[in-house]
């Protein structure tokens, strides 16, 4: 497994001189370059699913509820559905999700699950760790959660960062415990840092924060735990694709960038996509390089799909009524 390695501190790297209203503005102009309908909609919707790491991280979660996230992961929409949107046929086995993401406890049912459908090797599992979503714990114990994680089967990490370090400015300390992180996953797992924009402040902290984590060798900066008020946000995902443009620039090291909480809806997957696309670029809208969090997202995208199929179904009866009835 090919991961980010570990790099020195450059507090150079932290400088930054960030407007929030430029930010705003920005990032609404791009976003609404996104907007599509028809079938156009339909293959954005299915490449934002295939980005997607569908999520259950809830306090009653179960054994079943895992299994039947991973059976809908492995196969989102029957075939015959793929093949009338004009699906081909040898492209059917790559329409599922990103990957499945669990507690570190429901890891051991995903792998179950994963491994008797034959997608352990093709659907990766994700655990959070780190005494998510808080991450309010030692770091000990933050670390055996890691390897825990992992022995149970997760090939990525999501992991919290210390939002106290981060709001009294000790990115040193950020950095290093993420090192620690990193070194726990080793080349046996991706390590996502989950920064929670939400609770940092203001955007120059979630710059810092995002190259204080790419230094520690994360492979993806993530916004959210999904559990804050503010989750993702386009401003707040622009400061962070501009953080990793700065650092593919300066260490020429590609990090991957996931937004997760709040994006619901395939027009909000869309904006994301396109905002991506005008910033990264296409090279970004890949699984090892970008990654939606979501737990609703698949319903939505199932859910236009078949609005979409169903729509073509009846204009196609109409179509055929018509030319029965002119003859």
């Amino acid at each position: 497994m090919k991961v980010n390695a570990i790099l020195p501190f450059d507090e150079s790297l932290l400088d930054c001189v960030i407007s929030s209203r430029q930010l705003e503005q920005i990032a609404a102009e791009i976003s609404k370059r996104g907007s599509v309908s028809g079938l156009n909609r339909v293959v954005w919707a299915l490449k934002a699913l295939t980005l997607t790491d569908s999520t259950t991280l809830g306090g009653d979660d179960t054994a079943a509820n895992v299994r039947s996230l991973c059976q809908r992961a492995a196969f989102p929409i029957p075939e015959h559905i793929l093949l009338q949107l004009g699906v081909e046929p040898t492209l059917l086995p790559h329409i599922h999700t990103a990957a499945v993401c669990v507690y570190p406890a429901r890891v051991v049912d995903a792998t179950a699950k994963l491994k008797q459908l034959n997608k352990y090797d093709v659907i990766p599992i994700a655990s959070v760790a780190t005494g998510f979503p808080a991450g309010q714990y030692g770091l000990d114990s933050r670390l055996s959660e890691i390897h825990f994680a992992i022995e149970s089967g997760a090939t990525e990490i999501d992991i919290v960062i210390n939002r106290q370090l981060a709001l009294v400015g000790d990115w040193k300390g950020v950095y290093n415990e993420v090192c620690a992180m990193r070194k726990a996953c080793g080349g046996r797992a991706h390590l996502k840092t989950i920064l929670a924009i939400g609770e940092l402040g203001n955007m120059e902290n979630v710059y810092k924060a995002s190259m204080a984590c790419m230094l520690a060798g994360a492979d993806f900066i993530k916004t959210s735990t999904g559990k804050e008020t503010v989750n993702a946000t386009l401003p707040a995902g622009l400061v962070m694709i501009y953080a990793i443009q700065e650092f593919e620039r300066r260490k020429n090291i590609l990090v991957g960038l996931k937004p997760a909480g709040g994006v619901r809806t395939v027009p909000d997957a869309i904006a994301w996509l396109t905002l991506v696309k005008e910033t990264l670029g296409a090279r970004w809208l890949q699984p090892n390089l970008f990654r939606f969090g979501a737990s609703g997202l698949l319903d939505k995208i199932v859910e236009a799909v078949n609005e979409h199929v169903k729509g073509q179904q009846v204009a196609d009866s109409n179509s055929a009524d018509a030319k029965v009835a002119a003859k």
